[in-house]
């Protein structure tokens, strides 16, 4: 059996104190004997109390804390040496909070991006991998802006890293169940209050765990040639179901679509379709730029020509019995 990639190497997690981040240290310290995972984050005390997991702490001699802002790019050089591959996780991406500080959004998604990808190229890293939203596509709001600008500058990175240089790839995915700022853990908070308040009857969402978008996220590095925007196939599932699956003895109340929120998320639009692949497990947007291999992703089969990945439209639904198994009530 041929060794795993990140065997023997250096990763690096922005953003590794998240709940994304946190997960895939732990798989990739359990499972792929990495030389050392290092986490990349601003805040020194979630950086402590992730030391002392006890999951965390037995990885101890392997695993690194290094304080740094992204949008600090002589400190990501300094962190980026002799890094074989990383995962930008790292954003500001609470929608209300970048509409009222727009700003600071586009400092850390924009420059913090662009920043990356400098030091990535400039200390030799081997493949990068940054992590989208479904919000990036056909924006609404701020958020959702500078995520689609952060998309764009990792594809384009790779005109100008070199033919041998460093591979940058980009993953697309939906909400992710119970992660911190996810609607799942607000609804069982409201769930003691004995109302469970609904933004729109009609309102769908993609859904994912943590672990499948981590393994996605690995298997992208795998099988990436830079350039690509994977998109994962993952299941819809209405709002009012969701209500249903962890509060069924709650009653509901319509409060309004908030600003910058949409009825339906899309992951891919009609226009990126002239260059997205299916494969069996993912939807590939292919690169437009004169240096992408268009035998690359062979084994995939063209979409339809208006061909769109929308939560509302979606084939796979979560249905309210399978939520509540992968919540755990």
């Amino acid at each position: 059996m041929k060794e795993h990639i990140f065997k023997g190497k250096v990763i690096l997690i922005t953003g590794g104190t998240g709940s994304f981040g946190k997960k895939f240290a732990r798989i990739i310290l359990d499972e792929y004997s990495p030389k050392k995972v290092i986490i990349f984050s601003r805040d020194e005390l979630k950086q402590f109390e992730m030391a002392q997991l006890p999951e965390f702490n037995a990885h101890k001699d392997t695993i690194r804390y290094f304080i740094g802002d992204v949008r600090d790019k002589d400190r990501l050089a300094r962190a980026f040496h002799g890094v074989d591959y990383v995962v930008h996780a790292a954003a500001l991406k609470q929608v209300p909070a970048m509409e009222y500080n727009p700003s600071e959004a586009i400092k850390t998604n924009v420059m913090g991006a662009m920043n990356i990808i400098d030091a990535s190229i400039e200390r030799g890293v081997k493949k990068v991998i940054a992590l989208s939203t479904d919000k990036a596509c056909n924006p609404i709001n701020l958020y959702g802006a500078t995520k689609l600008c952060s998309d764009k500058l990792f594809v384009s990175a790779n005109s100008y890293s070199g033919f041998s240089g460093t591979k940058f790839a980009v993953v697309r995915y939906g909400n992710v169940v119970g992660s911190r700022g996810s609607v799942v853990p607000f609804f069982k908070k409201k769930r003691a209050e004995g109302i469970i308040p609904i933004t729109d009857k009609r309102m769908t969402r993609f859904w994912i765990t943590l672990e499948q978008g981590v393994r996605f996220v690995i298997k992208g590095f795998e099988r990436m040639h830079g350039g690509e925007l994977f998109v994962p196939k993952i299941p819809s599932m209405n709002i009012m179901d969701l209500a249903k699956a962890i509060a069924p003895d709650c009653k509901t109340e319509m409060v309004g679509i908030r600003p910058g929120e949409k009825l339906h998320e899309v992951m891919i639009s009609e226009d990126d379709s002239r260059n997205t692949k299916e494969l069996d497990d993912c939807y590939v947007i292919q690169p437009a730029f004169p240096w992408w291999r268009q035998d690359n992703h062979a084994e995939g089969k063209d979409v339809a020509e208006d061909f769109r990945y929308s939560s509302d439209s979606n084939e796979d639904w979560l249905t309210i019995e399978q939520l509540q198994k992968i919540i755990g009530d």
